[in-house]
């Protein structure tokens, strides 16, 4: 019998090979297309805290989603890595200092303000119809967002990928943050909350 862990080793890996073999000019298209979706549809009051993220490898890039949502009036953050478990939030402004974070992504510098966000552009290698998420086996996110939370912070969260990453079931554990809203290519999907 497979244990959900490896499981879900094996769907992140499928996913993450799909995602990989996307043209690289249509990828550009689709970011583009996207940040349109998130103008439209991505409502931010001024100052509202929106967390985006550095694209890695074959990410979205969502930096033109980040900067639509700046237009809006939102207030950046980027993850920063700051042990092999925590990533807090620190502010993103134009000409300020960015730095290597590791696994190939870059971040605001140590002396930018670290900021708790009400939204949550978050990563993801794969999900399911019912909003689960598969990440990148680390468990950042699902404990930044306990962190949030703890903090009484129940931010609004969207993950950000591909149409095909999307696969047939995620194994379900404890610990895992269901994302009730993702963003792809063909729009902005929202989940029903599970009873």
């Amino acid at each position: 019998m497979t244990s959900s862990k490896e499981l879900k080793k094996q769907l992140r890996k499928e996913a993450l090979g799909r995602r990989d073999s996307l043209d690289e000019f249509w990828r550009v298209e689709v970011a583009l297309e996207m940040a349109e979706t998130a103008r439209d549809h991505l409502d931010v009051e001024p100052g509202q805290v929106v967390s985006g993220f550095w694209p890695m490898r074959s990410e979205v890039d969502i930096r033109p989603l980040m900067f639509a949502l700046r237009e809006k009036g939102a207030r950046l953050c980027l993850p920063a890595i700051l042990d092999k478990t925590t990533i807090v939030f620190r502010e993103l402004v134009r000409g300020a200092p960015m730095v290597e974070m590791g696994f190939g992504t870059v971040g605001p510098h140590e002396e930018a303000a670290m900021l708790d966000p009400s939204m949550m552009l978050v990563p993801l290698a794969a999900f399911d119809a019912c909003g689960h998420r598969i990440g990148y086996g680390a468990g950042y996110y699902d404990r930044a967002i306990a962190r949030l939370v703890d903090k009484g912070t129940t931010p609004r969260l969207i993950g950000i990928a591909f149409d095909c990453q999307e696969v047939a079931l995620v194994p379900d554990e404890d610990h895992d943050v269901i994302i009730p809203e993702i963003l792809t290519e063909s729009g902005l999907r929202r989940f029903a909350p599970q009873l």
